[in-house]
Formats: structure tokens, C-alpha cells, sequence
């Protein structure tokens, strides 16, 4: 059975109320697809996680506070999925990767928010570190349909990028200067993964286009690799 590790954005599960169609779609993409696939599903933090770490930097905290906000964010959209799935899915979080491959044994779905606390990094590297350890391909799926030239949402000029290298997204990302709660397409840390380990990436927006990947036909995305 292939694994799949999905880097599900904060921003699509819950971009300002919860999105329950989104969800809804997810769901019932990957259940179509338990006969060939396992999924490993990382959560991010989203909106939640960012109106937490605002109000405590308001209030003068460490940056590891901040970051420890984002991460009990994580867990939480993580802890909702396991519900919504229901048995599909594990009933509690697994808090390493071990836990992560043991729970796999037993369900079509493992979701999990970020591991453990790290310096400068976001669910994104914790997909990343699981895709490396699974040898699997890496989707993420955000809040916008791929990678673009610049910011799609400030400039309408803006042309997405097909296909990149995984040293030419590095060399993107690294002028961008990280902060807790960031949202860029993929964080530093997993950029970094994914080129040293030469994960096979891919960024979508949708749940149409996550469904055409896993069929392994032509989507509307972004592809990292060499």
C-alpha cells in the first residue's frame, strides 16, 4: 500500500469560520482512494493559530511561546479531522513518527498537527520530515492553486509556476524572512527537506486537483522536484 503525506493548510481548513464543504470534499477524495493509498495528513494552525500568536505577541511573549501556540492550534484542526473521519481515521494523536507508522497499521488515515516544538518551522517541515521518513511524494494543499510569480491575491499580473526545481524554490523562499503563523506556500524548513532528500512536491489549491494527482493525471498546480 502507497503512502501519501498531505500538508493540510490551517488557511483551507478553517479560513476565517470552518470551511465544511472543504472538508466535506477532502473526505470523501481520499476515502475513494483507500485501495491504493495510505494517508498520512499534517494539519496547520490557520487563522486560529494566527489570531493566538498575535494576542501573546501583543502581550510582549517569547518567540517559543508564539510558536507553542501554533503548534496547540495544529493539534486542535488535527484533533476535529480525527473526529470528523471517525473510524476511518486514529483516535488520538501521535505525538512522533513512530507513532505516526503505528497508527498507520491500523487506519486508512493518520492525522496529526506538528510533532514538536523546532526553531522557525511550521507543520509544512513536519510533512516534510514525515514524507522523507515514509519515502513518499508530498502534496500541500493551500489556499491558493500553486506556487506564483508573486502574491496572486495583491497582484492580479501574477503567473503560476508549473514546474520548479527543488534548488530553484529554495533560492525563492530563503529571502523570505520566517515568523511564527507565516503563510507562504511552504516554509523554509520543508524547502530545505525537500531538497536535500529529493521529495517529489506538489502545491494545490483544491480538492478537484489533489483527486487528479492521486489518479496521476494532469492538475492545475505546482511541481517541485529536480
Amino acid at each position: 500500500m502507497k503512502i501519501m503525506v498531505i500538508s493540510l493548510g490551517g488557511s483551507v481548513i478553517v479560513p476565517d469560520d470552518l470551511d465544511f464543504k472543504f472538508i466535506d470534499n477532502f473526505k470523501e477524495t481520499v476515502r475513494k482512494h483507500y485501495s491504493k493509498y495510505k494517508f498520512v495528513v499534517v494539519t496547520g494552525g490557520g487563522s486560529i493559530a494566527r489570531k493566538y500568536i498575535n494576542a501573546l505577541k501583543n502581550e510582549g511573549k517569547s518567540k517559543k511561546e508564539l510558536a507553542l501556540a501554533g503548534i496547540r492550534a495544529t493539534r486542535m484542526n488535527a484533533t476535529f479531522l480525527t473526529q470528523f473521519f471517525g473510524k476511518e481515521a486514529n483516535n488520538t494523536l501521535p505525538l512522533n513518527m513512530e507513532e505516526v507508522k503505528s497508527k498507520l497499521k491500523k487506519n486508512n488515515v493518520v492525522l496529526c498537527g506538528a510533532l514538536r516544538y523546532k526553531d522557525n518551522s511550521t507543520s509544512d517541515e513536519t510533512a516534510a520530515k514525515l514524507a522523507h521518513f515514509f519515502k513518499s511524494d508530498f502534496i500541500n494543499i493551500t489556499n491558493v492553486p500553486g506556487l506564483y510569480t508573486s502574491d496572486p491575491k495583491k497582484n492580479k499580473n501574477a503567473k503560476l509556476i508549473n514546474h520548479i526545481s527543488w534548488q530553484e524554490f529554495n533560492n525563492m523562499i530563503s529571502k523570505i524572512k520566517f515568523h511564527a503563523g507565516q503563510h507562504f506556500v511552504l516554509d523554509q524548513g520543508a524547502a530545505i527537506l525537500i531538497k536535500k532528500h529529493k521529495i517529489r512536491t506538489y502545491i494545490i489549491g483544491d480538492t478537484k486537483n489533489l483527486e487528479k494527482i492521486l489518479k496521476n493525471t494532469k492538475f492545475k498546480g505546482t511541481i517541485i522536484e529536480r
